[in-house]
């Protein structure tokens, strides 16, 4: 073709960097949360998932997506999912570097800070795929919910702590690593699991303990090719949670049938399914008829993993932006210089750093599960966080994706990411339970704890800081005790989020973060979308401190 124009003006992609080296929130949040905690396993894994090698697998595992094979060319029902070797290139990965179970075995566990170096590590794997995350974090949330049935947990327990990834589908006894999934939704149901119909009749016991036959569906099974499930099922004393395993001990598949896989927004890398079970075997876990007392318990975990990988998902599309934006010019000078774009930049990576505060704190009440007050904690945080930081993902991804302009909108190259970015920023707002759910699932919380006397001694440290600060922590206690009505619910979440997300800042992060963050977001100096702080914002120091590079 004959030549007709020189390009330039094109910034490079962001590859093959650390994303932990250069995350100084991160870095910050976890010195306060875990001074003591080693972090050069962190710079060995932030070097991985920045790498253009990594980076290559999580845009062929998410190009050619997992196909379902429901039968053989013998006729042979075979019920199997077929992934890209990408896809089990990112799952070695994320395998190895201890982001499922492995935070529940006895030595991460001696650490003291197994679930912060493993929430650090979730969210920077999120930067490089989320969608594989699906069985990693399900697994997470499996693991400690098995000791409820000893036998099992017995067996189980070495091959879901285990840093080794072994996708072939046959017994249990014969694999190096043993990832789990669960079964909770049905068609007529969804979030209301009480409305579940699958139902689990007794067939006898053995080395496991109580044995069912289990009839029914499920309408969302995600990652169904893990080597077991826990599941929702009905039994004579109600909804009891049940051990589904994919093979039988003795080698043959259990009847489970998968009838489809998902056609999703996003997520596409991840398997997502509805299947069938005609008399499939399971086993009995913790009490029969409290199956959703455990099921909370394990999504409890899996709202972590939501906090986190939203927060993951807007550092990285805040770094895109970032490198974009410092490489690219228009109008005579480089994007980052002008001023509305500083402000947008600047705005974005005050929530990015936010949500990083917010999520690695609470990942901090999970290694001290002993302590009161973490207990607490625990259960204000864990709704307030999947909440907030979930529900601010998508518009986040939007503003971000805007700062590159049309390249962005391109599901191609480097910078490509960000659309992929933009599709998977609603899951984690609608997986284990909406923002409805959530605002609900803390009234709950306030009603079961002293959570007014609690969140008064987290928001104590940031007292005197900001006048903003203290006029929010000042009410929340009251409101707290009051205990708002259902109508106002996801308010309370929102401003106990904002409270919470100061006070830590103010001992984190430097002072034209926190000043700038509390003006904006608790004092009202701000509009209705990123990019209206006010001109007496310290822009360039927040954007020095966001830099990816």
């Amino acid at each position: 073709m004959v030549t007709t124009h020189e390009v330039f003006n094109q910034p490079a992609p962001l590859v093959d960097t650390n994303l932990f080296a250069a995350n100084r929130a991160m870095q910050a949040a976890l010195a306060f949360n875990a001074p003591a905690l080693d972090t050069a396993p962190l710079h060995v894994l932030g070097a991985v998932v920045g790498s253009g090698e990594m980076q290559t697998h999580a845009r062929l595992a998410n190009v050619h997506t997992p196909q379902l094979k429901t039968h053989n060319r013998f006729g042979q029902r075979i019920d199997q999912v077929e992934f890209h070797p990408s896809y089990h290139a990112l799952m070695t990965e994320a395998v190895g570097a201890g982001l499922h179970g492995t935070a529940f075995s006895p030595e991460q566990q001696a650490t003291g800070h197994a679930h912060q170096l493993r929430a650090a590590g979730f969210m920077l794997f999120t930067e490089l795929e989320p969608s594989i995350l699906c069985p990693i974090s399900m697994s997470y949330a499996v693991a400690p919910a098995l000791k409820d049935n000893p036998a099992i947990h017995a067996d189980w327990a070495p091959g879901l702590t285990s840093r080794a990834y072994d996708p072939a589908l046959k017994v249990w006894r014969d694999k190096a690593g043993l990832t789990m999934g669960m079964g909770l939704t049905e068609k007529q149901g969804g979030s209301d699991v009480r409305a579940n119909t699958t139902r689990a009749e007794p067939a006898g016991t053995d080395g496991w303990g109580q044995r069912f036959s289990v009839t029914g569906h499920k309408w969302f099974f995600s990652a169904p090719m893990c080597d077991a499930f826990l599941i929702l099922a009905q039994t004579a004393s109600g909804l009891s949670c049940l051990f589904l395993p994919r093979v039988l001990s003795d080698g043959s598949l259990n009847q489970i049938f998968i009838q489809r896989l998902k056609d999703k927004l996003g997520n596409k890398a991840n398997a997502s399914s509805e299947v069938e079970f005609v008399g499939a075997s399971a086993w009995l876990v913790g009490e029969e008829g409290r199956g959703i007392p455990q099921i909370l318990a394990m999504g409890t975990m899996t709202r972590l993993d939501c906090a986190l990988g939203t927060s993951g998902l807007m550092r990285q599309a805040l770094s895109i932006a970032l490198n974009h934006t410092s490489q690219r010019k228009a109008f005579g000078k480089t994007l980052i210089d002008q001023p509305l774009m500083k402000n947008v930049l600047a705005d974005l990576a005050l929530e990015s750093e936010a949500a990083t505060a917010l999520a690695l704190r609470l990942a901090r009440s999970f290694d001290r599960a002993s302590d009161p007050h973490e207990q607490v904690m625990t259960r204000l945080l864990t709704p307030v966080a999947k909440f907030w930081i979930c529900k601010r993902g998508s518009h986040f991804a939007q503003e971000a994706m805007e700062c590159l302009g049309g390249n962005g909108y391109v599901e191609e190259g480097g910078e490509g990411i960000m659309a992929r970015i933009y599709r998977e920023m609603p899951l984690n707002s609608i997986w284990e339970g909406a923002g409805n759910i959530m605002a609900i699932d803390l009234l709950r919380a306030l009603r079961k704890a002293d959570a007014a006397a609690a969140l008064a001694h987290e928001l104590a440290p940031a007292r005197g800081m900001h006048p903003a600060l203290d006029r929010l922590a000042a009410q929340l206690p009251i409101r707290v005790e009051e205990m708002a009505s259902e109508m106002e619910a996801r308010r309370l979440a929102q401003d106990v989020a904002l409270a919470v997300q100061g006070s830590l800042l103010a001992q984190t992060a430097p002072t034209a973060v926190f000043s700038a963050f509390c003006d904006s977001r608790i004092g009202g100096a701000w509009g209705h979308s990123f990019g209206s702080l006010g001109a007496g914002v310290d822009f360039d120091a927040i954007l020095e401190r966001a830099m990816p590079h």
